[in-house]
């Protein structure tokens, strides 16, 4: 798969933001001026499927205000699974890589005036992943149709019982990972679309990594559509079946 790299790539600073993107030019260059204004040592990368709605160049413009922005422009869609490995992946082969990399949704689902929370609990605890969780005491979404609710809850209810998960939001795409716990388990991930979040947490199970919550506000997407289709959610379906029956 071709990618196109623009940017500063050799920078040196304690976060990495990782913003997968499909058509998000509504939203791409207010989120990024929201990350900027909380004054994270971040460098963010916007990992871009050749949106045809502009959203690379609205990204391109931002890079002039902006020296810690790289655009990671791909070739074609090829689903969130690859983008947020490509993504970590990207970070790992830094001479220098953040401590910590944060993975959230571009279209202010994820509310960025959470990222210094989750920061704090992962440097708190020590941990392999802090999610930000809509599931946990506290946590609440909003926005969401009835039939939503249901897939998302039935999805978390599977994961937990089936793979042994002791938490309650195991499909959350809003997290704080370590670099540590990344590099222990990069060549392990090999997940396409949204079953990347239940692969990672798996994975720390496996690796005896401790996973925090932090319960959240999730909002439903306020501009655009969604992107979430009846195959990934049986791409889901799938990897939790194989997971089980590895796992025996």
């Amino acid at each position: 798969m071709g990618y196109q790299l623009t940017g500063n790539i050799n920078q040196n600073f304690e976060i990495g933001v990782i913003l997968p993107t499909y058509e998000e030019a509504d939203n791409i260059a207010n989120l990024i001026e929201d990350i900027e204004n909380l004054k994270l040592s971040a460098t963010i990368v916007v990992i871009d499927d050749s949106s045809p709605d502009g959203t690379a160049q609205i990204v391109q413009e931002t890079q002039k205000k902006y020296s810690n922005v790289i655009l990671y422009r791909r070739s074609k869609k090829s689903g969130l699974g690859t983008a947020i490995t490509d993504g970590f992946k990207f970070f790992l082969k830094q001479v220098s890589p953040p401590k910590y990399i944060f993975t959230m949704d571009a279209d202010y689902s994820h509310d960025p005036h959470d990222m210094p929370k989750l920061l704090a609990v992962m440097q708190e605890h020590k941990c392999g992943i802090v999610i930000g969780s809509r599931y946990s005491g506290g946590g609440k979404i909003v926005g969401w149709p009835f039939s939503r609710k249901i897939i998302s809850k039935t999805a978390n209810a599977i994961a937990r019982v089936s793979l042994g998960l002791g938490f309650q939001d195991c499909t959350s795409g809003y997290r704080c990972y370590s670099t540590i716990f990344l590099r222990e388990v990069i060549n392990s991930l090999h997940s396409y679309t949204y079953e990347i979040q239940i692969e990672t947490v798996r994975q720390a199970a496996l690796k005896n990594f401790q996973v925090k919550e932090l319960p959240v506000l999730f909002v439903n997407r306020k501009r655009g559509k969604s992107k979430l289709t009846w195959s990934e959610i049986q791409s889901f379906l799938s990897y939790t079946i194989r997971a089980v029956w590895c796992s025996r």
